[in-house]
């Protein structure tokens, strides 16, 4: 019964998505978001396409695993990276007053070539992990629908990784503007009754997920939570969708929809956090994965309504990824003719990479956050340096911090390995994962204070 209410409800999502982007697009709307009059979206199309893109399978996942093993601090640090909206939309709002038009633009008037090819990397990295990391989520909860189906995970990855190219590439970023409205919605309402079961249940006590420490303890989440505090102030740089949804309508209505959309995010994710910790303190046992434990604890049209609620989100990430994957590619790094035949061959080619890696094998669902949140902190040097303190850092400062941020990111991936190992101080992989950070920082910052002078008030940034 929980595969026909699954498999029904994701249908119908689907099928609404690929209607609402049905009509024709312009080139302007596939890269630039513009309706067929070529006007911006509007404030509540901006919030609800940024929480749906930000609060996507893998974060809701993410942060109901982190609140069952770590409790309130597991939830509390995967929520703290929502910040990122208050400092990503302070970032967007220094660059637009100083007349940058993305953040490309900025690092290519400070450092030249060698910046933004620095910084694409890196998004064309984020890009990956996203397209990897919810396509893994799909592939467990097909997993779990299907025991019996040793396939099932292949292929739902399949399907409905064609299904949303096929929509996403017929709109780009016009066509997933509209869908995250839509999507958005639907995952309201499905949170809205799952969640209002949870809490109505007798053996709720809103009391005890606040004080729950988990199954593993408390003390690991909330050195997450430190390492969460770090990562924040560069992470939404990284993120393109972020980013490209801050170039998109005038200043005030941009800055409005960061506001909105950190706000209704953290609720969701906190929200999806106590449907963990609940797990945790209901003393279930986990068989393979979390969703396991919730096919026990909830009826079975709750239980299709919470993996419908993540495959509509992980499908409206997929396609804001790929949007974002063809203008990075396109517009920025000009690998291929902005033309739609142009944006749609990158979209095509970032999905079969990020399937490829997903059938590969690998499972750690925090891994990709954890890796690119690492590697993008070679900006938060930048930013205090640059921005806040207004020097002009020295370009061989700007690839020392780059290069100590990507082997930092490295070294947290093979930690497992021999030659990783042996740097690693001994311990937990957050506790690990928090002094690589700080290494990080340090060294960044370091290299871009005495690699820097004073710029004139005049100049411009």
């Amino acid at each position: 019964m929980i595969a026909v209410y699954v498999l029904v409800g994701t249908a119908i999502a689907l099928a609404l998505s690929a209607y609402s982007v049905r009509q024709a697009v312009t080139v302007d709307g596939f890269f630039a978001g513009r309706d067929g009059q070529g006007r911006a979206p509007d404030l509540w199309t901006l919030i609800l396409s940024q929480v749906t893109t930000w609060i996507f399978a893998r974060s809701l996942l993410n942060s109901a695993i982190l609140g069952y093993y770590y409790g309130i601090a597991g939830t509390l640090a995967y929520a703290a990276y929502y910040l990122s909206f208050l400092t990503g939309g302070f970032f967007v709002g220094r660059l637009r007053r100083d007349g940058y038009a993305s953040v490309q633009d900025w690092l290519n008037t400070r450092f030249g070539a060698v910046g933004t090819h620095a910084y694409n990397a890196v998004v064309a990295l984020r890009l990956l992990s996203e397209v990897f990391a919810n396509l893994l989520v799909i592939g467990l909860i097909f997993r779990v629908v299907f025991p019996d189906f040793g396939s099932a995970s292949v292929v739902s990855v399949v399907v409905l990784s064609l299904f949303t190219l096929v929509y996403s590439a017929w709109g780009g970023l016009r066509a997933s503007l509209r869908t995250d409205v839509l999507q958005m919605l639907l995952f309201l309402g499905i949170f809205g009754v799952a969640f209002a079961y949870l809490v109505v249940s007798p053996n709720f006590s809103l009391g005890a997920v606040l004080s729950a420490p988990g199954t593993a303890g408390g003390y690991n989440g909330w050195i997450l939570l430190l390492v969460a505090f770090l990562q924040v102030p560069s992470y939404p740089l990284h993120d393109p969708v972020m980013m490209d949804r801050g170039f998109l309508a005038d200043e005030r209505t941009t800055q409005t929809s960061f506001f909105w959309a950190f706000a209704i995010s953290v609720a969701c994710i906190i929200g999806f956090g106590f449907f963990g910790i609940h797990a945790a303190l209901m003393q279930q046992e986990i068989s393979s994965d979390l969703l396991g434990t919730w096919a026990v604890m909830f009826p079975a049209p709750i239980f299709a309504a919470l993996l419908v609620s993540l495959l509509v989100s992980g499908v409206s990430t997929l396609d804001s990824a790929l949007a974002s994957a063809a203008r990075l590619m396109v517009e920025e790094w000009r690998m291929a003719p902005r033309t739609l035949l142009g944006g749609r061959l990158v979209m095509g080619a970032f999905l079969m990479l990020g399937a490829a890696l997903t059938l590969w094998g690998n499972a750690t669902l925090f891994d990709a956050v954890a890796v690119s949140g690492t590697a993008s902190m070679f900006l938060t040097p930048l930013i205090v340096v640059s921005v806040l303190m207004n020097r002009h850092i020295a370009p061989w400062a700007f690839i020392l911090s780059f290069l100590t941020a990507i082997f930092g990111a490295m070294l947290y991936f093979a930690r497992a390995s021999e030659w990783a190992s042996a740097i690693l101080m001994d311990g937990h992989k957050y506790e690990q994962l928090l002094v690589i950070c700080v290494g990080v920082l340090i060294c960044g910052t370091v290299a871009c204070v005495f690699g820097s002078r004073r710029v004139a008030s005049a100049d411009r940034g």
